[in-house]
Parts: C-alpha cells; sequence; structure tokens
C-alpha cells in the first residue's frame, strides 16, 4: 500500500501539471516570447507606461489570444536572442527577426509576417553619399546581430560600427561620430518621422521576410502560431494592426 500510494504521488507530481518538461504554453497556458524592445515600431518600451508597445508586441497578443494562452514577454539583447531561445529562457521570438538561412539552420520559422528591407540613412545635411556606392571610406552604424550587420560587412572598403541598439547608432551618426546607418527600413522611417535628423538614401538593398522562431522540432507549437496567422489575415485584424503602426497596409 504504502508503494502504490508511493507511486501515485509520484504519478501527480510528474504528470498531474501535464508532464515533465512539458512547455509552460501547454501546461499553464502562458507562452514566454523573447524580444528585444530596441526596434520602433515593432517592439519598444513606451517610456511613459513603462510596458512593452509596437507592432510586433500587438501581433504576439493577438495569436496569443487565439490560442487562450496568456502572453509573457521576456526582454533580450538582440545578439543572444537565438541562444536564449535555444536554451529554453522563452518558447518563441518576435523581434522584427528576418528569415535567413543561417537563421533557419538553427530554428524554426512561422509564415513570414512582414516584408522589410536594407536602406540606407545619412544626416540631413549629407550630400555625398546618395546611395551604397558612396559608402566606401565611410563609418557605418549597424545593430549586432543583424542583417544589415551583415549586409555592412560585406560591402569593400566599409568600416563597420556595431551597437547594441539602432537608436545608438542614430544619435552617434546626429553627433558626427559615424557617416551612415544601414538598417531595416520601416524602422529608420519611424526614426526619421519622430527625429527628423536623417533621411533615406539610395535604393532599398534588400528584401528581408520577418517571422516568429521556435526551437527546432516544435511542431506543434509553429502550427499554432501560423493558424493563427492566417486567421488574422483573413479576419483583417493583421490589416488593422498595420494600419495602426506604419499607417498603411504593409507589402506582403
Amino acid at each position: 500500500m504504502k508503494k502504490t500510494a508511493l507511486f501515485l504521488l509520484l504519478t501527480f507530481i510528474f504528470y498531474g501539471c501535464g508532464g515533465p518538461g512539458e512547455p509552460s504554453w501547454k501546461a499553464e497556458g502562458i507562452l514566454k516570447i523573447g524580444t528585444d524592445a530596441t526596434y520602433p515600431p515593432f517592439e519598444t518600451v513606451n517610456t511613459a507606461s513603462g510596458q512593452l508597445e509596437g507592432f510586433d508586441i500587438d501581433v504576439m497578443k493577438k495569436i496569443c489570444e487565439i490560442n487562450q494562452w496568456t502572453s509573457e514577454f521576456i526582454v533580450t539583447p538582440f545578439d543572444g536572442i537565438i541562444a536564449g531561445l535555444n536554451g529554453a529562457k522563452y518558447d518563441c521570438i518576435i523581434s522584427a527577426m528576418s528569415i535567413t538561412p543561417q537563421r533557419e539552420a538553427v530554428v524554426d520559422f512561422s509564415l513570414n509576417y512582414y516584408l522589410a528591407g536594407q536602406v540606407i540613412a545619412v544626416p540631413t545635411t549629407d550630400s555625398v553619399i546618395t546611395g551604397v556606392e558612396n559608402l566606401t571610406g565611410r563609418k557605418v552604424g549597424v545593430q549586432l546581430g543583424t542583417t544589415g550587420e551583415r549586409m555592412a560587412r560585406s560591402l569593400p572598403g566599409v568600416t563597420v560600427l556595431s551597437f547594441d541598439n539602432i537608436g545608438s547608432a542614430f544619435i552617434d551618426m546626429e553627433n558626427g561620430q559615424i557617416d551612415a546607418v544601414l538598417n531595416d527600413f520601416p524602422t529608420t522611417a519611424e526614426y526619421i518621422r519622430l527625429k527628423g535628423r536623417a533621411k533615406i538614401v539610395g535604393a532599398r538593398l534588400s528584401e528581408e521576410h520577418y517571422g516568429i522562431a521556435v526551437r527546432k522540432g516544435e511542431s506543434e507549437l509553429l502550427s499554432l502560431i501560423n493558424a493563427a496567422l492566417l486567421r488574422m489575415k483573413n479576419s483583417g485584424d493583421f490589416d488593422k494592426l498595420q494600419e495602426k503602426w506604419f499607417g498603411l497596409k504593409a507589402p506582403q
């Protein structure tokens, strides 16, 4: 009898809450989400309220609402965000993350939900840099761990300075410490809208699709996220969020 009671107790401990090692989104209905909150209008901290806000934040909250999960955002620097996911600090990532072959080798991505691309920004007073061909011999600021950093490092004769957040790169450009910033179009456009101290020059240098990342093999979670994204697009909820944060429907 004692052995039976002990067995039942252990069974409850290990399996009563849904099984050993079961993720919180399944066991408790809490989805843990990694994000780098330094990238408006996708994810940032509202200075007045101290709360996270942005397009990505709203998209993820809606996905959680559809799946009846509680969202729990965990802020982490972008350059270590995939390592944090694979270290099980959170269940997924939404952080204006471009889908690339290098990243697909270590994580699985959802359906793409936003089309972006790299652009060059310079001070409004600059009349010399008109495109990527004028960056040789120049100092270019990028965000650490991004596709913009990878692109900048592939350009001949460019001195690349990597920053923990893209806002610091723009500040250094304002102060004359760097000549240009290479970064995603929507965040660059938002900075210019708010600050008005820079301008975009030349053509868009790439087309990049953003995706939500999960650990390799998390097919059930990925399926639920994809189904929610499709439902949002079909219902018009996705368009409403794009209009809220960008003033127009983003290209697909």
